[in-house]
């Protein structure tokens, strides 16, 4: 039972500390909806999603009400769209009509995302897979609310380089494509290694093959409240400090378990996992980087700075374990730098570069993540850090993935405005040394000997 105290404390977190439960994500499997016919095939999604998700939005509002939680996004995931459209599919542009299939669908139900425009290519790539990468930059361009990943590698498999190059033409593209937004297309795309299944974060959410017809997946967030519990043991050593930030995980986690219970009721729809990664916000108080300073360090950054990551990542993820037994997706810490001001400004005076992030994603939650480059950085340096990237993930066994926005038309010391929950960033400085001839080789990297486990 939740007693007087705790309602109390939860109360707090809501109203003076930015707890919020980040996004119910509905996800749907198009599996029945495919059809050698394209039209049919998009009659058949369209009615399937606004079908099973009508009622998500307002029962998301309904229990914010009722609870006093706020559910900042309900959104909604899908199975990998090269799945679906592959027997329909015989150009890039037919996979677009379904990219705006799901945008119509998305805003018939109200959601802000719909993910699921990806494809899964960690050692190759079919046909349909090839064209629908192909077709990311228009169909990001023309719709607002798709979503678009591709997971090129794995511990399993190695790194399919074939697709990580058309990769970074793909990243360049979509930039082209959205120029006049400050290339806001590349932030609804993200490369990823060893995705999972069950991610409710946008933009790298989709349903995988070994889902259900339909599940409820919740990501809860609190930053601040991390922080401001974090403040009470300023000075203390690490077993008080580690201490705390496991207790206040599981608080946070309780609040999570608690809508996805509520969610997954009201809509008749399993319960799948809660992801209680810590995902800041621009706003003021809600940064993973202010944590990290509050730990002990000058600005993130600083030395110090990735171990500091990786006592918070372990800490978040002990308490989070605790309360809830089904706990999936990413879960741990974010550090995309235009939805984090504390982030912004330490790119800002100097102290945070790209290495020093690519750093820090060896023991974070993702990666590279929502980083603003010169608009004119060449593909193929792209592609040669979405590959180093994806070596840690792969290696590491764990999720990595980039997201990288090359600015058209800006530079180092300009800044990009992408709006709303995803912020501005400053641009930072690319490695302007050629690796064309490494990514250049066809092929794949071969998995690691520690992947041999069967």
């Amino acid at each position: 039972m939740i007693n007087i105290y705790e309602v109390t404390e939860t109360n707090q977190m809501i109203s003076q500390e930015n707890l919020d439960v980040r996004t119910i994500t509905l996800g749907i499997s198009l599996m029945d909806c495919i059809d050698s016919d394209l039209n049919k095939l998009n009659e058949n999604i369209y009615n399937k999603i606004t079908s099973i998700a009508k009622d998500l939005v307002s029962t998301g509002q309904a229990i914010e009400h009722e609870f006093g939680i706020p559910i900042v996004n309900k959104r909604i995931s899908v199975t990998p769209i090269s799945l679906i459209g592959a027997a329909a599919c015989k150009t890039s542009e037919d996979f677009v009509t379904i990219a705006k299939t799901l945008d119509r669908a998305a805003h018939t139900v109200g959601v802000n995302f719909i993910g699921g425009y990806s494809a899964l290519v960690s050692k190759a790539m079919t046909k349909s897979e090839e064209l629908l990468i192909r077709s990311i930059p228009q169909a990001l361009a023309e719709t607002e609310r798709v979503c678009s990943s591709v997971n090129v590698g794995s511990t399993k498999t190695g790194i399919n380089m074939d697709a990580v190059k058309l990769c970074g033409e793909i990243i360049k593209d979509t930039a082209e494509a959205t120029k006049d937004r400050d290339s806001l297309g590349c932030a609804k795309l993200v490369i990823f290694c060893n995705a999972p299944d069950d991610n409710p974060f946008m933009a790298g959410a989709f349903l995988g093959v070994t889902e259900g017809d339909a599940v409820i997946n919740v990501g809860v967030s609190g930053p601040g409240v991390v922080k401001h519990a974090i403040e009470q043991v300023r000075g203390q050593g690490f077993e008080e400090l580690c201490e705390t930030i496991k207790k206040t995980a599981f608080k946070i986690t309780r609040v999570g378990q608690l809508v996805a219970g509520e969610a997954s009721k009201r809509m008749n729809i399993p319960f799948g996992i809660i992801d209680l990664s810590l995902a800041p916000t621009p706003a003021i108080g809600d940064s993973i980087a202010e944590i990290l300073e509050e730990i002990g360090l000058e600005r993130v950054g600083a030395p110090g700075t990735t171990a500091a990551l990786a006592m918070l990542n372990d800490q978040v993820k002990k308490g989070g374990v605790m309360a809830s037994s089904y706990v999936g997706g990413l879960s741990g810490a974010f550090i995309p730098v235009s939805e984090d001001q504390g982030m912004i400004d330490a790119v800002t005076v100097g102290a945070l570069s790209l290495e020093k992030l690519e750093a820090m994603t060896c023991v974070c939650s993702v990666g590279l993540d929502m980083i603003a480059i010169p608009g004119k950085t060449k593909a193929t340096t792209i592609s040669g850090i979405i590959a180093d990237e994806m070596a840690i993930g792969m290696v590491n066994q764990k999720t990595t993935a980039v997201r990288l926005i090359p600015v058209i038309g800006k530079d180092v010391g300009e800044i990009a405005e992408f709006g709303g929950l995803l912020g501005y960033a400053p641009i930072i400085p690319v490695n302007e040394f050629d690796c064309s001839a490494f990514v250049n080789r066809k092929g794949r990297i071969p998995a690691p000997i520690h992947s041999f486990k069967n």
